[in-house]
């Protein structure tokens, strides 16, 4: 009798890369890098010219497959590192290359198309669309991506069963629990196949059984899937699966 082989995870078919289709150059970043910030530095201006550093100085490179947590008390900057690592925000000095793409000074336009296709995000909050169902919820991102039918709902079908959700993949995520609706969340993160998956306490809402059974969910996948995850935290059982811990006092970056 042959050996049971486990079936690869069915991938997205992508239009060509970033760098052809916007006409961007694409940075000569090693292959194993998906994120580099050199030097950036976040300023917020505040009220009667007041200013706010954020961000300082940080120099961050994160590789395929890292599992990393970023931690630090509120108002250290890591909502602001994670809105700069996914184009939502721009710093006001220093470089960002996402995906071998200087996004520094891309227009909107672009930056749209690179989190659609290269980034996925997780909230506390989960953010669905609570009039789609779990499967419509899963299929947008790849619907606004162009991905080919067939192809689409292969992958959808299948995260929706990675997410142990199959029996409910017909329903409104306003029926769901918490924990069904963060796993939601997950797979919909991972619709299009994205380089790196920034996650947001994405267990802060959810009890401690469901918790753990969300953060074994992320480590199978960022195996599975060879992602790669940035999750920020306060939750000393997230700080316990990650390979790597970063840091954030005050704006500045440390690596543990």
């Amino acid at each position: 009798m042959e050996p049971s082989v486990t079936p690869a995870a069915p991938k997205v078919v992508r239009e060509p890369a970033l760098a052809t289709f916007a006409n961007v150059e694409s940075a000569p970043l090693p292959s194993a890098t998906i994120a580099r910030l050199t030097s950036v530095t976040k300023i917020y201006e505040a009220e009667e010219g007041a200013s706010v550093k954020a961000l300082n100085a940080v120099d961050l490179t994160l590789r395929q497959r890292d599992f990393a947590v970023l931690v630090g008390a509120s108002g250290s900057g890591k909502s602001t590192l994670l809105n700069v690592l996914g184009t939502l925000d721009r710093p006001s000095r220093g470089e960002v290359h996402i995906a071998g793409v200087d996004v520094t000074e891309q227009t909107d336009k672009v930056l749209s198309r690179l989190r659609l296709k290269s980034l996925g995000f997780i909230f506390q909050s989960f953010n669905l669309i609570e009039v789609l169902s779990v499967y419509e919820n899963v299929e947008y991102p790849m619907v606004l991506a162009g991905a080919k039918a067939a192809e689409a709902r292969q992958r959808v079908e299948w995260l929706i069963e990675e997410v142990g959700l199959t029996a409910h993949r017909h329903h409104r995520v306003t029926h769901l629990s918490g924990g069904q609706r963060q796993r939601v969340a997950v797979a919909r993160a991972l619709a299009n196949s994205p380089a790196l998956i920034l996650a947001d306490e994405p267990t802060a809402n959810l009890d401690s059984k469901t918790g753990d059974a969300i953060l074994s969910l992320m480590n199978r996948l960022n195996d599975t899937e060879h992602a790669t995850f940035l999750i920020a935290t306060h939750d000393p059982k997230v700080m316990s699966h990650a390979k790597r811990t970063i840091t954030i006092a005050d704006g500045v970056v440390s690596e543990s």
